[in-house]
This record gives structure tokens, sequence and C-alpha cells, in this order.
């Protein structure tokens, strides 16, 4: 499986240097795709994390979306198998809305309901989390419509609860909210031509510590993600979607001191679907792991889902 997504992305990569195809993807001229993650290292819902939004369609936009994610984990110290299963879901309302020609501000509040299966027996959380806002401004939009560049920098603010006493397990991001004020800047690229777009992006958190003390470590994102249309006509539009995301997390502190095995990485390739009718878009994503490193191997990711409908504005 790992291969197969490793293949098909290269493919959608190359696909703009194939023979040229007369339809248009009819991708907006405002487009801008923002990977606003909704989770933290190892599925943590206190912060950002993976699996943003990548709408082809209506950029202009109030929706739902719903994440899950699959982790495994070690019970306790003692034992070498990864035994526990974690698993995060969210369920949140966002929004991209344009202030001027270039300028746009998105948000979105989460709602999330956690929970890890233990030897003690299970352990949900749930509530309302962390709440983002972001600004993005429009740098580069060629003539042509086949270039496009976007910026932005946001802020998250920390409604979603920190408990203290969750720190204490293999992963301490079993949380709904991080406790602090994050900061967040991003940068996008977008390609298209005919039927095929590629959209890359990266993104860098910085979290600071919070009232008890506790940091979760910086956070890089970057994902490369081609889509291919598959139907167009004046009122609907069906586009596939496959690539690659990867995410780097610093190490955890508590009290200024660094936290051990807290830092890590996982890479993920991912395939999906889009379609749009009128003002009303509906997609879908899945995600399995090529590369998983969180924890000190003490967390393994396993895979990832979200889908979303979204109502143009």
């Amino acid at each position: 499986m790992k291969k197969i997504f490793l293949i098909l992305s290269l493919v959608l990569f190359n696909l703009n240097q194939a023979k040229t195809i007369s339809d248009s993807l009819s991708i907006p001229d405002d487009l801008s795709e923002i990977l606003f993650n909704e989770c933290d290292a190892c599925g943590c819902a206190a912060g950002n994390g993976s699996s943003g939004f990548e709408s082809l369609l209506n950029p202009q936009f109030i929706g739902v979306k719903y994440f899950a994610q699959h982790y495994k984990a070690k019970e306790n110290l003692f034992v070498n198998d990864l035994t526990q299963d974690q698993y995060f879901n969210t369920i949140q309302l966002w929004a991209k809305i344009p202030l001027s020609q270039r300028l746009s501000v998105y948000a979105s509040l989460p709602f999330h309901f956690h929970e890890k299966k233990t030897l003690q027996g299970d352990i949900n959380i749930n509530g309302i989390g962390d709440f983002n806002l972001m600004g993005i401004y429009k740098l580069i939009n060629s003539k042509d419509n086949k270039h496009e560049l976007n910026g932005g920098v946001g802020v998250k603010v920390p409604l979603g609860k920190f408990d203290e006493k969750g720190i204490s397990g293999v992963n301490p991001s079993f949380q709904l909210g991080t406790g602090s004020w994050d900061y967040q800047a991003v940068l996008n690229y977008r390609f298209q031509k005919n039927k095929v777009a590629v959209l890359l992006n990266t993104d860098y958190t910085i979290k600071t510590e919070n009232k008890k003390h506790y940091q979760f470590g910086n956070q890089w994102n970057y994902s490369a993600t081609g889509f291919y249309q598959i139907v167009g006509t004046e009122k609907m539009i069906l586009s596939a979607k496959a690539g690659l995301q990867g995410e780097v997390y610093d190490r955890n502190r508590q009290y200024k001191e660094d936290l051990p095995k807290t830092a890590g990485s996982a890479l993920y390739g991912k395939l999906g679907f889009e379609a749009s009718y009128k003002k009303v878009s509906l997609g879908t994503e899945l995600m399995l792991p090529t590369y998983t490193n969180l924890a000190g191997g003490d967390i393994e990711a396993k895979s990832r889902f979200s889908v979303f409908i979204n109502f143009g504005i």
C-alpha cells in the first residue's frame, strides 16, 4: 500500500508534462490551500497537526469537517509491544471569508472526542478545542492563472482544556487543547494547467509555554498534492487527488527542560476525491503512513480519514 501511494503521487506530479488536454480544471482564480492542521504530534488535538483543507472548489466558504486519526502506543514502560489503541476524532466548523481581492481570513473551531484503550479500561475525553484564526494574503497571481502564491500568519487561542495529568502518559498529546497561545506562518503555491493542478504547502507553528509550565514542541508541516479532473461540466466537477504529507515535531518542554521521547516525524501518503455542485462541495481523504518515528518509537501512526462539506459564499 505504501508503494502505491508513492507511485500515484509521482504520477500526478508529472501529468502536467504529458499531452495537452483541451478541457480546463476550472479552478477559481482565488484558490488558496492552507493546511490548517487540527492536531499536534501523535494525534493531539491540542494544536495544529495534519490534514487541513485543500479545496480546489468554493475557495470562499463556510463548512463542517470530520477528521479521525488512529495510533498505536506502548501500554507502559515495561513492554515492547505497541498494544494501546488511541483514537482522535474532531468535528470542526470552519470558514474562509474574503476581506478584499487579495486578503482573506480563515477561522476554525473544533470539537474533539478522543479515546484510548488501556488495560485498566477505556479513557475518553471530549469538548471544545482551540480556536484558530489566520489572515491569508495572495502574494502572486500570474496573468494566465497558472501560478499562484499565498502567504499567511495566524494565532491559536487556547479555548480547549489542558489536563496536567494527561502529560504523564505515553502520549502527552492526549488533550483537548495546549493551554497556550500558539502562532503559525504558512506559505503555499499552486500550479494549474488544463485538467491538472499541483499544490505545495509548508507551515510552521511556534508553541508557547502554558500556565502549567508545559510547552508542546514547535511543529513543521509540508505537503505536495496533485489534482486531476475526472468530470467537468458547468454545474458539476469531480476531481481525484493524491500526494504526500510530512510532519516534524520538536521536543516538548516542562519548566524550560527538554523532555525525552517527545520529538518525532511522520510521512503520509494520501488519496482523496472532491466534488462540487453549484456552490456546494464535498471532499474526502484517506492517509496512511509511509514512515513513522514518533516519541522514540513508542507511538506508531496507523491511519487518518477526513470528510467535509463546504458551502460557497
